[in-house]
């Protein structure tokens, strides 16, 4: 079964040009301060966004002040002369390439992804200057007013009197006056009217009003979004309120009081300004909760998640508000950090050794979503969510993943705090985040070649987490492999099942035809090149590595015995006496390179170790050997 991994869904596919123009405008500083921008340079010269002259006078500069001046004339000569080209140029460096070796542009795509950006700030001159209009209106009406009053009253009152009165009106106006220039100077309080209906804006407690929901006075759970409640929005950090003593009320007919809310992030409820999180479609949109969806919703959530999903999510929504602590105070579950700052240095890479017990796996930054979803976890035979991980643990009965999971002697709850980890939306709609079956089918297998660890086009193993490239496998599959294709490990592993001990010596089995022992041998060498992580014993070395042949006689390498193994072994001996031959002359020609010497070491010990255990009956060697 062929199967090609897709990529998450593109957060730049509902933002608008302006959007992404703006965007770049306020990242550009942020760009031009990345270290060694050559190759993100060249991205850009090899999309047509970089002039080559532009390109060959930045690259020759030699301090990093100078280059920082230079990338960001590229990125203000981009927004000058070629802000059509913004989508083009946000699509060039999102790519895992080039984030990978650029973590800036990596947190500038999370904060497009989770709605960080706020790209429909509120400008609070035109609301104060309404405003303004309004207050100076009211204050000519009242002058107007007292002015016939006075004029009535001009026979009876005396000129104390009227001095009197002509005192007052200068102060009420003034206090008019005085209050619109305060309320100009004012922030703009977001939310109070955030919810947009059929042209018009509305509160929270209107919003419940309109629905017929006024007599529940709970906007919170009676306000739902996709089917969640906003309290559950709120909890999760989606929807922020100020301070309790900071608050300003806004007491509708019910006397409830509403929260105003601080756009923290754009998943706030304004529907309107947030395309990607609130797309155009009925069951998307903002709506009231009747009793009977309450219900309904509930029981399908039931259904659909178990019990201990559930709690999970609930425990998120404990964990965000006591789980952890600010600045200066202590992580769940860790250590004492006096400055509250995380050490990243401890945590780089796209993969993290983590554990729960005596529960290990290896956890991939990129497929982290949250407890519950996002199989980011893979252990050696599947991949799990971390909520799935730590049920993996016999002596953990009402396990916290934020807590219980380990990664370097520091919990989750560690790397959440210096966002290496990062929870995505409650109401995301990635990959990791879906719940399609499609979807879900895809997270059961690894995103990159288990030999060569490269991306593209991946044949999936049906019995394990491994995916390979046609081409990296042994024996190289058919083009239609069928629907339950195995990959060389799992039909060695299950052989094992029915197989029984030749109870040979290790001489006999190197004499033997090596058409009985294929599958170990080809067993064998896909071990070794997975082991061999940075390519050096699997290619040709002679045309890389100078002086190489006149110093080694017969040169070997992985690829050379997967050859020969196709086509030119009679023996196991041949086989296993060409494996060997590698790391001799490994040991011959680094005799001075001490590293490369070592790994020779290593793997040629793997090799002796998975040899023995390979060949059932070298268990039971010959006495005399």
């Amino acid at each position: 079964m062929v199967v090609t991994v897709r990529a998450p869904m593109d957060p730049l596919d509902f933002l608008t040009q302006d959007q992404l123009l703006l965007f770049f405008r306020r990242k550009k500083t942020e760009m031009s301060c990345m270290d060694q921008p050559h190759t993100f340079l060249t991205q850009l010269r090899d999309h047509d966004l970089l002039s080559e002259k532009l390109y060959q006078r930045v690259v020759r500069m030699k301090t990093k002040e100078q280059k920082k001046k230079g990338v960001y004339e590229v990125l203000d000569s981009l927004e000058t002369h070629q802000p059509e080209c913004v989508e083009t140029f946000w699509r060039s460096v999102f790519t895992d390439h080039i984030m990978q070796l650029y973590p800036t542009l990596r947190l500038l795509r999370n904060s497009l992804m989770d709605g960080s950006f706020p790209f429909n700030e509120s400008h609070p001159e035109v609301d104060c200057t309404s405003e303004e209009k309004d207050a100076e209106e009211k204050s000519e009406d009242m002058k107007e007013r007292k002015v016939k009053k006075r004029s009535r009253q001009k026979s009876k009152g005396s000129t104390s009197e009227r001095e009197e009165e002509e005192e007052q009106d200068q102060a009420g106006t003034s206090q008019v006056k005085t209050s619109v220039k305060k309320r100009k100077l004012q922030k703009p309080i977001y939310g109070v009217r955030s919810i947009f209906h059929e042209d018009r804006w509305y509160t929270p407690g209107e919003f419940e009003k309109l629905g017929g929901k006024e007599r529940s006075k709970n906007w919170k759970t009676s306000i739902r979004c996709r089917n969640t409640p906003l309290q559950k929005l709120i909890q999760e950090n989606h929807l922020t309120s100020s301070p309790a003593k900071r608050r300003s009320a806004d007491r509708g007919q019910d006397g409830t009081c509403m929260q105003q809310f601080t756009n923290t992030d754009p998943t706030h409820v304004k529907k309107k300004m947030r395309r990607a999180l609130f797309p155009s479609s009925p069951e998307n949109s903002i709506r009231l909760s009747d009793s009977s969806d309450e219900e309904n919703s509930s029981s399908n959530q039931t259904e659909d998640r178990s019990e201990g999903d559930l709690r999970e999510e609930r425990e998120e929504g404990e964990e965000e508000e006591g789980g952890m602590a600010g600045a200066g105070g202590a992580v769940e579950g860790g250590s004492n950090h006096d400055n509250g700052e995380v050490d990243t240095s401890l945590f780089e890479g796209s993969t993290l050794p983590v554990q729960c017990g005596p529960v290990t796996g290896r956890l991939q930054k990129d497929r982290f979503a949250s407890g519950s979803t996002g199989k980011c976890i893979r252990t050696d035979e599947r991949w799990l969510t971390p909520a799935e991980f730590i049920r993996l643990n016999p002596d953990l009965m009402d396990g916290m993943w934020k807590r219980d999971i380990t990664c370097r002697g520091q919990p989750l709850s560690y790397l959440l705090q210096g966002k290496i980890l990062q929870v995505h939306s409650l109401l995301c709609m990635c990959r990791m985040c879906s719940h399609t079956e499609s979807d879900l089918q895809d997270q059961t297998n690894d995103d990159h070649c288990f030999i060569c660890g490269e991306r593209g086009e991946l044949l999936c193993c049906d019995g394990c987490p491994r995916s390979f490239h046609r081409d990296c496998h042994i024996p190289t599959p058919a083009p239609s492999p069928g629907d339950d294709w195995l990959c060389t490990f799992c039909v060695w592993k299950r052989s094992q099942e029915w197989r029984y001990a030749d109870h040979m010596t290790q001489k006999q089995v190197l004499d033997s035809r090596i058409s009985v022992y294929t599958l170990q041998c080809q067993y064998l060498l896909l071990f070794l090149l997975n082991a061999d992580e940075q390519r050096i014993f699997t290619i040709d070395p002679c045309p890389t590595v100078s002086g190489y042949s006149s110093v080694i006689p017969r040169p070997m390498w992985l690829q050379k015995v997967r050859e020969n193994l196709e086509s030119r072994y009679r023996l196991v001996g041949e086989f296993v006496s060409d494996v060997r031959l590698i790391f001799r002359n490994c040991a011959v020609f680094n005799r001075n390179n001490q590293e490369i010497k070592e790994m020779g070491i290593r793997l040629s010990t793997l090799f002796e170790e998975e040899f023995q255990s390979t060949f059932i009956a070298t268990n039971q060697r010959d006495d005399s050997g």
